[in-house]
């Protein structure tokens, strides 16, 4: 028996990640759950929060989604997002210009994501 799960995280615009992990958390909304290999079937609908991808005991990948689905089976754990920012320290520059833009632009929605991304990277 294999110990990694296929993870897919997909958004509307591109495949984000695909590739096996050992364990993926997501942020559920009754709160984050955690998929191990072997996991029981499952679909659990997404709020904004970060999923994490573990290898060896280690957090590989942080992504902050903004809502989705996720469909766990016992050999694979997709991640269906309506948006998602991998949460890579080096990109601060990029997201602090992105939410300005938002600002001005009077994009609510994108505003509040793009806080919480920030927020994120500064846990």
């Amino acid at each position: 028996m294999s110990d990694t799960t296929a993870f897919e995280l997909v958004t509307p615009a591109r495949v984000m990640i695909s590739r096996a992990a050992g364990m993926v958390v997501a942020p559920g909304v009754e709160g984050l759950f955690g998929v191990l290999p072997r996991h029981a079937p499952l679909i659990s609908t997404l709020q904004r929060g970060v999923v994490e991808v573990h290898d060896n005991g280690q957090v590989t990948d942080r992504i902050m989604v903004d809502g989705g689905i996720a469909d766990v089976a016992e050999d694979r754990c997709t991640i269906l997002a309506e948006r998602a920012e991998k949460l890579d320290p080096s990109r601060k520059d990029e997201i602090h210009a992105q939410l300005d833009a938002a600002e001005q632009d009077g994009k609510d929605n994108d505003v509040d994501f793009l806080k919480a991304v920030l927020a994120a990277l500064a846990a």
